[in-house]
């Protein structure tokens, strides 16, 4: 079936003769073993680092650069939404990741390996947008957080686990295996998705401005490079290169944005951010992310460092956190649909915030079960975060907007992780080097644990003071009336 969907409800969820089951499992598990290797290789860093004689900044490259592609592909997904069927994009997007995937696992160089995960980016990054946009179209705004929910129980708990899995899997199998089980799920997905997904909205093939895309392409890449590379040179962010990229990259979005100001089918319509649940939900979205992915990685290096756990254990001391996120994203679902979103936000964005704090002061000595409820914390507090915000920003816009606010969400997600990631590695190094540089012996085991330390308490107080600004956002949100959605006036 390659037409589109057709039906007299303004929903399809509430057409009886549309079976919503198999669109959603289709697309689940092709995303969960996709968003999965977002965070599969965290834990496998370290061993990389000494397989392929890296350094860390180096092979930061494995996170960085998967996350750059995406922000790269994703503003160009409400194009490719409107342009292909929903089966279409979906079987192309599973097929790159696929290739990708192999390519990583029979990798002989660092340098195949890190373009296979590049590839793979471009799969996974195109197919988050397929799914929000499929299940906004589907559901109304009364059953969408129950239904974000879901999605996040896969979107949320994937990256999740993936530390534990990594672990497990690299201590026991190897990292070659990160990528080998995969392939089996992937050609799963596909072959489901072949013979049950339904094709959902409609294909307008809008015009194909080639500008915007150059923009887009040098704005989003130019910035997300211009931090990665701050983390690589001696002079961080005053390197000529790093003001380049980044100076480059902002003058970039800024032509971006005001032509797509001037165009009648503009590639991004940034017209979403009149809306400001939205533009709320964004900003909240880009801190819990920015917390949540640093986490992910500088934990695991604390743990596998001063704490001297082997990568299996550090997954398993994350595991209870990675369960607790993936199993509470349902229940906070249901609670914004019953609740709405002030209830589960502002209390959540407290707890983000001390947990920061409390991740601020740890030591060398610092017990494990401290680690362990910590990262619950997190988790938890991002659950209650991450979800009702997206649901209730996307909620106000129209309709016509949902393929440019899911695109700009799932956009802003690798920009500001990889963002995130790359100024918390270069702060974190750059504590280290100062550390060692005023040790008395800082070639001693003791000066290199501690300096560890030292980068980490660093990292986690400038995550403390963000996570603060965020907890102010949440006093400003407000429940999106569900006629806001069907409303083709601006947003009161």
């Amino acid at each position: 079936m390659e037409g589109t969907t057709t039906t007299k409800y303004e929903f399809l969820a509430d057409d009886p003769n549309f079976s919503v089951k198999p669109v959603m499992i289709s697309l689940i598990i092709g995303a969960f073993f996709a968003i999965l290797n977002e965070t599969l290789l965290n834990i496998a860093l370290t061993t990389l680092m000494a397989e392929f004689s890296l350094s860390a900044t180096t092979v930061q490259w494995m996170v960085t650069g998967f996350m750059l592609v995406m922000g790269i592909l994703i503003p160009v997904s409400a194009l490719l939404l409107q342009t292909f069927t929903t089966r279409q994009m979906f079987m192309g997007t599973m097929t790159v990741f696929t290739i990708g995937t192999v390519i990583c696992a029979l990798a002989p160089t660092f340098s195949i390996l890190l373009t296979g995960r590049l590839i793979q980016a471009v799969g996974t990054g195109l197919l988050i947008p397929i799914i929000f946009n499929t299940f906004l179209l589907i559901f109304p705004p009364e059953r969408r957080g129950a239904i974000m929910g879901m999605i996040g129980l896969v979107i949320m708990f994937a990256p999740a686990i993936g530390p534990t899995l990594s672990g497990i899997i690299v201590e026991h199998l190897g990292w070659r295996f990160l990528f080998i089980t995969v392939i089996p799920f992937a050609l799963f997905s596909m072959a489901f998705a072949y013979k049950f997904l339904k094709n959902v909205g409609e294909v307008t093939k809008p015009k194909v401005d080639i500008l915007s895309i150059l923009l887009s392409t040098v704005g989003f890449g130019g910035v997300v490079l211009g931090f990665s590379f701050a983390g690589e040179g001696e002079s961080g962010f005053l390197d000529p290169q790093v003001l380049t990229f980044i100076i480059v990259g902002l003058i970039s979005l800024t032509f971006f944005t005001i032509r797509q100001l001037k165009l009648e089918e503009p590639l991004l319509d940034v017209r979403v951010f009149r809306y400001p649940m939205f533009t709320l939900a964004l900003l909240l979205f880009i801190i819990v992310m920015m917390a949540m992915f640093s986490s992910e990685i500088i934990l695991p290096m604390f743990m596998q460092g001063p704490l001297a756990l082997t990568a299996a254990t550090a997954g398993l001391v994350l595991l209870p956190g990675s369960l607790l996120n993936g199993l509470m994203s349902p229940v906070m679902g249901k609670l914004f649909d019953k609740f709405g979103p002030r209830k589960l936000m502002i209390p959540a964005a407290a707890v983000l915030t001390a947990t920061m704090f409390s991740l601020s002061l740890v030591e060398a000595t610092t017990p494990i079960y401290v680690i362990v409820i910590s990262y619950m914390l997190l988790m938890l507090s991002v659950s209650a975060i991450m979800m009702p915000a997206q649901t209730n920003g996307l909620n106000q816009l129209p309709k016509q907007l949902y393929p440019h606010g899911t695109a700009i969400m799932n956009t802003l997600q690798p920009v500001s992780g990889a963002i995130g990631v790359s100024v918390f590695i270069s702060i974190m190094t750059t504590r280290k080097e100062s550390f060692l540089a005023n040790a008395t012996n800082p070639t001693s085991e003791n000066a290199i644990m501690q300096s560890t330390v030292a980068g980490v308490e660093l990292v986690y107080f400038i995550a403390f003071t963000v996570a603060l600004i965020g907890f102010i956002i949440t006093l400003f949100v407000k429940r999106a009336k569900p006629d806001d959605v069907s409303s083709e006036s601006s947003p009161s």
